[in-house]
């Protein structure tokens, strides 16, 4: 397949680009079982003035087939611990042995120099695979959230353009038991523009506190994004604790909530009263298949995992959930491996998840599903009136786009290709010694 050559400047149309009907909403186009259709797009002033059907067009230039996508979105990242691994690996691969890597390296070097130099490498990382929204989660455990919330904040504005970057404050929920700094917090993360947030342990006081956090959140309008039953024990339901505390609070802010691995081992009974809450509470629920994948049913004796950790999705898109799916954590005690790069993400997914025969609108759970859980507008579609930000690649369908990384994608952001530099790991190599 030949080069494109892409312009630089001005305005053009791209002639023979595949598009997918979840992405491209209101196209009257002539859609084929994979959700495909060939379209002309038009761009002017770094937006897209118009999406048609295909057809010939003066000095257009013909992609021949290739698949253009929106560029994605990522709701649920760590780019605050990201890329510790060679100074602080997981012992043994196991959640436990995460949670203690990470606390140890988090006590002992997270300046406000280590952080904002990962954070950045993260960034740059993200930006190259074509994402342009992206929420991370930042731990806000004392007194580290006196440090990486200034350093997220000064962040986002040097992004500004690029990434729209959004926070959310993590701790394990028993830390809002301390209901001064709690507040101290929370104002602290509303002063940001952030999101509140915590890991929903499966505590004995959990309803109170998750009571607690609904107030909070309340009072100082903010949305909601928890971390929830990241185990294979069937006795951890904070999923549907979180969605009893949301509709006993009548809440009408967003609400994210990542993982869930648990539900996908409880008996049918207990599944259907969980959905059924989280639908009516209006949920948004994120699996991070990768990270799971990885952590989930890791086993010490010789024997093969026996489960995937992924939550049920297809369950809870059939009750109209909002479902998405994003990177989690990136070369750190949580995930020894990970770039960023959402497709990467929805390949994996795809093959983990079974998001596929049919592909109906899975693609929405990298793009508008996310999207709309973070409130971003027109960040989630190829649409006439949508700044000019889609990913060029190679593959023609579903099985050459996913068989392949795609390395030499063409990533668009206001109508202009981008400079696609992925930094180098010996960036960091000052910061790694152990």
């Amino acid at each position: 397949m030949t080069a494109i050559q892409f312009p630089t400047s001005g305005n053009y149309t791209l002639t023979n680009t595949r598009v997918h009907s979840s992405l491209t909403p209101g196209l009257a186009a002539s859609f084929d079982t994979d959700g495909f259709a060939l379209a002309n797009v038009t761009v002017a002033a770094g937006r897209i003035s118009s999406i048609a059907p295909a057809s010939p067009a003066a000095n257009a230039i013909d992609l021949k087939g290739r698949i253009i996508l929106p560029c994605f979105v990522d709701c649920h990242t760590h780019i605050d611990k990201g890329h510790i691994w060679p100074r602080t690996p997981n012992p043994d691969g196991s959640f436990p042995g995460a949670l203690i890597a990470t606390g140890n390296d988090r006590a002992a070097r997270w300046t406000a120099e280590d952080v904002a130099r990962r954070m950045d490498f993260s960034l740059r990382s993200a930006y190259a695979h074509g994402t342009k929204a992206l929420r991370t989660h930042i731990d806000s455990v004392p007194p580290q959230e006196e440090i990486s919330w200034p350093v997220f904040e000064e962040m986002r504005e040097r992004w500004r353009g690029r990434i729209e970057l959004q926070g959310a404050c993590l701790l394990g929920i028993d830390g809002v038991r301390d209901a001064a700094w709690f507040e101290r917090l929370a104002k602290q993360v509303a002063a940001a523009n952030g999101v509140l947030g915590a890991v929903a342990y499966m505590v004995p006081d959990l309803d109170e506190l998750l009571d607690r956090m609904f107030r909070t959140a309340i009072d100082h309008g903010l949305d909601l994004d928890f971390h929830a039953d990241e185990t294979a024990d069937i006795s951890a339901v904070g999923l549907r604790k979180i969605a009893e505390a949301a509709l006993r609070h009548s809440f009408a802010g967003k609400i994210l909530v990542g993982h869930c691995c648990s539900l996908a081992r409880q008996p049918d009974a207990d599944v259907l009263d969980t959905l059924d809450k989280v639908a009516r509470a209006g949920i948004a629920v994120v699996s991070l298949p990768m990270c799971n994948l990885y952590l989930q049913d890791r086993r010490h004796d010789g024997t093969t995992p026996r489960w995937r950790g992924v939550t049920l999705l297809h369950e809870m898109k059939a009750r109209g959930i909002p479902v998405s799916v994003a990177s989690d954590n990136t070369r750190d005690p949580f995930y020894a491996y990970g770039d960023l790069d959402m497709l990467e993400v929805y390949r994996m997914a795809t093959r983990i998840l079974h998001l596929d025969h049919p592909v109906s609108d899975w693609p929405k759970s990298v793009a508008s599903s996310p999207a709309e859980v973070m409130r971003l507008d027109g960040a989630d579609s190829i649409s006439a009136g949508d700044a000019a930000d889609f990913v060029i690649f190679k593959g023609r369908s579903w099985t050459e786009l996913l068989s392949r990384p795609e390395s030499d994608r063409i990533v668009v952001r206001d109508g202009k290709a981008i400079a696609r530099e992925l930094p180098d790991y010996a960036e960091l190599d000052d910061l790694m010694v152990k």
